[in-house]
């Protein structure tokens, strides 16, 4: 099979496509021929050593993306040799990304893709929509599962709409029955962010946001999705309703967060910092049978009409791959790995 791999920590050079033998699935593994792999920021930030070292001789990247079953491992139902899969965390402890014609990954961590939801959508999902669901039900008197109805009543705001965690944030609180706010910076922006469901757009270079915020949400926000938290927490402060929740998990920008001890006191906010890796395998199995249940009643799909413009390079051009995340590219990111 052809493979993407990495045997040193460096930038986008350091990829080579190589030959390599077919895995063969373990106890509790299948293996997935994929068809689609999609790239996140924590792939280019693991394969350059931003988050450490990496763990094995040679790795191939990628925690996502989708195919079908072609084995299983001992333990493994039969029946699922197959199945259309959507694959999240291939590469999280392991050397066995999704950045090849196939992977092998533990049963759970393939998750049923419908006849109807296109291998796209399939590799969009995975870090995002799970990130996503993790910062939907972390509120204190929240839900801990999304379905619809979970968030009646419930006002959300998504900080970088247009991200690909951000449009999975919208079209997970939409389908939960949220009120979304997302503020954006600029009208390009603005335009996929409504077209992926937000009620309200707000772009937080004009004006006062925090004004507009509280018109559309008198009492507050109750939860604040947030991708820079630097940059972001005084608005984040002058819209949270009391006893409201930032759940973040990134701090693009990088500015660092100043914290006004007593602000917060009064207002009893929950900080909830998140990161799929640590926040346990209950937490992970949970999201993923939400966001599938999403998927089967189309609420996450991807595409320039959905707000989430897709960007392919084809399995040679990885490095391309991550070039464009790494730079910021507006989209999602898709390896073409085989037809």
């Amino acid at each position: 099979m052809k493979a993407i791999i990495y045997r040193d920590n460096g930038d986008p050079d350091v990829l080579r496509l190589v030959d390599r033998d077919l895995p063969v699935p373990g106890p509790g593994e299948v293996r997935v021929r994929v068809v689609v792999s999609g790239v996140n920021p924590a792939d280019w930030q693991a394969r350059s050593g931003a988050t450490g070292p990496k763990g094995f001789p040679e790795v191939t990247p990628h925690l996502d993306g989708a195919g079908v079953i072609d084995a299983v491992g001992e333990g493994v139902d039969r029946s699922r040799v197959g199945q259309r899969v959507w694959l999240f965390m291939a590469a999280a402890g392991r050397p066995t990304g999704t950045a090849a014609e196939f992977t092998v990954v533990p049963a759970g961590q393939a998750v049923s893709l419908p006849d109807e939801a296109g291998f796209d959508v399939g590799a969009s999902l995975g870090v995002p929509a799970l990130t996503a669901h993790r910062a939907l039900t972390v509120a204190e008197d929240g839900p801990r599962r999304l379905r619809p109805g979970a968030l009646d009543g419930r006002v959300v705001l998504a900080a970088g709409g247009a991200g690909a965690v951000g449009h999975a944030v919208v079209q997970l609180a939409r389908w939960a029955g949220a009120t979304v706010i997302s503020t954006i910076s600029g009208p390009e922006k603005a335009r996929l962010t409504t077209a992926a469901g937000a009620h309200h757009v707000i772009n937080y270079r004009e004006g006062d946001p925090a004004a507009e915020i509280r018109e559309i949400a008198p009492d507050g926000v109750d939860i604040v999705a947030e991708v820079a938290l630097g940059a972001n927490l005084a608005l984040d402060l002058a819209v949270l309703r009391t006893r409201g929740t930032i759940a973040t998990y990134a701090n693009d920008g990088g500015r660092p967060v100043e914290l006004d001890v007593l602000r917060n006191m009064v207002l009893n906010t929950r900080l909830q910092f998140l990161v799929l890796y640590t926040a346990g395998s209950a937490v992970r199995a949970a999201a993923a049978e939400d966001v599938a249940a999403a998927v089967r009643d189309g609420a996450l799909s991807v595409g320039e009409e959905h707000g989430l413009p897709l960007v392919r390079f084809p399995l040679d051009r990885t490095a391309d791959a991550h070039r464009a995340v790494e730079r910021g590219t507006v989209g999602k990111v898709l390896v073409d790995v085989t037809s």
